[in-house]
């Protein structure tokens, strides 16, 4: 129930200010249809209610952006990454939640002082040579402020907002009754899954507001890096880094958005738009750990074509796997395998009833549309573009790590074409995708691959009768609950007889090499027919056997 979400007297008068705002932005239905204005109403919060919006010449995209900006950080946080959901929102969308921009009005000095006080043990002045009192920038969770070592060295502090968390907790409680409104009252949105979407919002937020949990990023980032003296991160002063504050190394550069600076300073667009394009890349899909919001921003350019990235609170992991699955489905594309690529696309989004039969039709007629052009001559942000469109028109809600590559790459291409209007993203990625799926295929994963196979099989008919047993118990008991799903049940059969194929085939090449070693050990015996000439029979049947095994397996992982 909501007024188990809402315990507090501060949450009423939250949760007030949220309606109050939705309403004059035009949401009033939706306040009324998720119980927040029956809510307010019983507890003495009087609220006019109404569904229409107002009259205004901005669109509902608009008015959504509007009132985030108004609610302050939590939703602002919420808009931004709401932004990387190209799988759940149109274009329209996405370009409202990108504008909302995380600046907010600073705090004088003053304010932040105790706070810093408590965090270093000293005055400001005296733990730092020079602090300015003027921020470089203010964001609504930290704001930054220059200052110089003891050493010499510059440096930035990042300083979190006194206070802050205690009101991001707040909202987080209210918008996690919402999602399971939005879920119970609002079909049509069941789909993108609300409630899964605000833990991956609200595990990102907390992350962000533990500043020092951005300083580990950065390290491993730099440590990816430390090699390529192209890419350079700003070093962490750990012995003045916490949750509340951290300390950066001063980036002297030009920002990403000067173009007119970079023009001044004699740097090539063309070189530095391939050098950040190749180490998001590396990042992503050989690392698995990447910058996930690479926008100008976040961006400065040094002297010599070199780039420095920073701000690492918002990244992307992919896991091996992953990584291998978006190999699988770039493969599938160029090999114009719809059924795999819908395969693939089907087991991202999880259970969803999606015709599939329209969903390979769909994806045939996307791949129809780029097929057989040369790399240089696809235009990757129209790729992409058609590519979200199809998930969005059959309901497909992709993990929240796919989600979020799948904007990196967008905002990639977005930043390598500010640089270079030629810029091609696909002919920068086909290296580390082919790397990429080459290191999927290697002899070496496969056999192990083939051996977690194989102990997996082994297990399946090691506690097969104990489980047969139970089973019949239970239905002698009748406490057997039945619940019939035939192509799942033929899933689990087909699988379940590869197992044991392959288990037979493994036990008898097994057989085989022991038994030819055995029998080529055997002294006295000559000619065709003789020990010898039999063990070798032996053990070329047993690599037989053992290749065809691998190839089973590999063949049934493709499919």
């Amino acid at each position: 129930m909501l007024t188990e979400t809402v315990g507090a007297a501060r949450d009423f008068n939250r949760l007030h200010a949220i309606a109050g705002v939705l309403m004059r932005h035009g949401f009033g239905e939706a306040v009324q249809r998720s119980g927040i204005a029956a809510l307010l109403h019983s507890v003495g919060h009087a609220l006019h209610v109404s569904g229409e919006a107002p009259r205004t010449p901005h669109s509902q995209p608009e008015r959504v952006r509007m009132a985030f900006e108004e609610l302050g950080t939590t939703f602002i946080k919420l808009g931004q990454v709401l932004s990387t959901r190209v799988d759940l929102f149109g274009p329209e969308w996405i370009a409202q939640f990108e504008m909302l921009q995380d600046q907010a009005k600073p705090l004088e000095f003053e304010a932040l002082r105790p706070q810093l006080r408590e965090d270093l043990g000293d005055e400001p002045e005296r733990v730092f040579r020079f602090v300015d009192p003027r921020p470089l920038a203010a964001g609504s969770i930290a704001q930054v402020h220059r200052a110089v070592l003891t050493g010499g060295e510059d440096v930035v502090l990042k300083i979190r907002r006194p206070g802050i968390v205690e009101a991001v907790e707040a909202d987080l409680r209210l918008l996690g009754h919402v999602a399971g409104l939005i879920e119970s009252n609002y079909k049509e949105w069941q789909w993108c899954r609300p409630r899964a979407l605000l833990q991956h919002f609200a595990l990102s937020l907390r992350r962000e507001l533990d500043l020092e949990s951005e300083c580990h990023h950065a390290e491993r980032i730099a440590l990816a890096f430390a090699d390529n003296p192209d890419i350079e991160v700003p070093r962490v002063y750990w012995e003045w880094t916490g949750r509340r504050m951290n300390v950066q190394a001063y980036v002297e550069g030009i920002h990403g958005r000067d173009m007119a600076g970079l023009e001044a300073a004699g740097l090539d667009r063309k070189l530095l738009a391939r050098r950040g394009a190749n180490a998001v890349l590396k990042m992503a899909l050989e690392d698995g750990f990447f910058h996930a919001d690479p926008h100008p921003g976040n961006v400065f350019y040094l002297r010599d074509n070199r780039i420095a990235l920073i701000d690492f609170g918002m990244v992307g992991r992919l896991t091996p796997a992953r990584r291998g699955e978006v190999a699988d489905l770039l493969y599938a594309l160029a090999g114009r395998e719809a059924s795999k690529a819908a395969d693939i696309l089907l087991a991202w989004s999880g259970d969803n009833a999606v015709q599939r039969e329209a969903l390979e039709d769909d994806v045939e007629a996307f791949i129809d549309r780029f097929h057989g052009r040369p790399l240089e001559r696809i235009d990757l942000g129209r790729l992409l573009g058609d590519l979200t469109a199809l998930l969005r028109d059959h309901h497909l809600a992709l993990a929240a790590d796919l989600a979020l590559l799948l904007k990196t790459a967008i905002s990639l291409e977005g930043l390598g074409r500010m640089l270079n209007p030629d810029f091609d993203m696909v002919t920068e990625a086909v290296p580390f995708l082919r790397r990429t799926i080459l290191a999927r295929r290697a002899p070496g994963v496969l056999a192990k691959r083939a051996a977690t196979a194989l102990s997996e099989a082994m297990e399946v008919a090691v506690t097969l009768p104990g489980e047969l047993r139970r089973l019949l118990q239970s239905a002698r008991g009748a406490a057997l609950p039945v619940k019939v799903e035939v192509s799942r049940l033929e899933q689990t059969a087909a699988r379940l007889e590869r197992s044991v194929s392959r288990l037979t085939i493994g036990i008898i090449t097994a057989a085989l090499i022991i038994g030819s070693s055995i029998v080529m050990t055997v002294s006295g015996g000559s000619g065709w027919f003789g020990p010898s000439f039999l063990g070798l029979v032996g053990l070329a049947a047993a690599i037989a056997g053992g290749l065809g095994l691998l190839i089973s397996i590999w063949r049934g992982d493709r499919s």
